[in-house]
């Protein structure tokens, strides 16, 4: 999302994020042009030109797309559940629509997906990009089981939670877009005395299953008020259950805790991950040593299937 200095831009970017997090909340719902403008307080003959030229896709491409990948996540996580079940749970009409999108967009019927050779490629292109950001130069994969590095979960219920938050598209581009969505951020909380309250990082896409440059990446901070405004956001979370472990180490290590409690400690929980994003909540303030040392909580929303 292309953030300026003039404050109708600004203005544009606050209500096309109100969309995309209407979008998250009701994408098995009614998300119909009319609907979505509304969410956003435009007409909807604004709001289709403004969203594509915010977004990059029109509304029924970002809907449609985030729809296969929610219902290829669960495929993947869900491996016994009935296709049928899936699309309608990710708001397709029918079993016939759903397959025929899936085909289109992945290249094979539901039925024939193959998440692990997905997994792989992407896999892939995630370490070569963040090798050609400065990154680490291995990202080396757990095996299924492996636990090296000794990770132990705890399972925790959270309560609801607002956050305020600046909204990073494509967030492996640069790692400066992230840093610069935090700096941004901190000094709005600062001037409003939030600064120490909890700051928390997450992504809505799972970058083994969706094209890193569709990704979307929240810096974002507890809060009690807040009024959205420019390219600050308000979200307000449910109560939910974590799976969360603790690191502090480098990307490389927070990699390794994902493939950890996501292939081995998820297939074996009894758990299927929430339809929410998973956590970085920060012990301390973010990137208080760059992008080299990270002291995380990682926080895996999940719920019995």
């Amino acid at each position: 999302m292309r953030f300026h200095d003039q404050p109708r831009q600004l203005d544009y970017v606050q209500r096309v994020n109100r969309a995309l997090d209407h979008i998250t909340r009701h994408l098995a719902g009614d998300l119909r042009l009319e609907e979505v403008a509304r969410a956003a307080d435009f007409s909807p003959f604004h709001f289709h030109r403004v969203f594509k030229a915010l977004v990059g896709e029109s509304l029924a491409q970002f809907v449609k797309r985030l729809r296969l990948e929610r219902a290829a996540r669960a495929i993947v996580h869900m491996p016994g559940k009935p296709l049928t079940e899936i699309a309608l749970e990710c708001g397709f009409s029918s079993s016939s629509d759903f397959s025929r999108s899936f085909k289109g967009h992945y290249g094979v019927p539901p039925s024939h997906f193959d998440g692990a050779a997905l997994r792989a490629k992407q896999r892939d292109e995630l370490e070569a990009t963040i090798r050609a950001t400065g990154g680490p130069h291995q990202l080396q994969e757990l095996p299924a089981g492996a636990n090296p590095d000794g990770f132990e979960v705890e399972l925790r219920h959270i309560p609801a939670r607002s956050v305020a938050y600046v909204r990073v598209l494509n967030p492996y581009r640069s790692g400066e877009a992230v840093l610069d969505a935090y700096r941004l951020l901190m000094e709005w909380a600062e001037s409003r005395g939030m600064q120490d309250q909890q700051w928390l990082g997450y992504q809505w896409e799972d970058p083994e299953l969706v094209a890193l440059e569709d990704c979307r990446y929240d810096v974002a901070v507890e809060v009690d008020e807040v009024e959205p405004s420019g390219p600050i956001g308000r979200y307000d979370f449910p109560a939910m259950l974590v799976a969360e472990v603790k690191m502090a180490g480098d990307s490389a290590l927070e990699l390794r805790a994902f493939d950890w409690l996501f292939h081995t400690w998820l297939p074996r929980s009894g758990f299927v991950p929430a339809h929410l994003p998973a956590f970085e909540a920060w012990i301390g303030r973010p990137f208080e040593h760059g992008l080299e040392h990270f002291t995380l909580a990682l926080q895996l929303p999940v719920c019995r299937p």
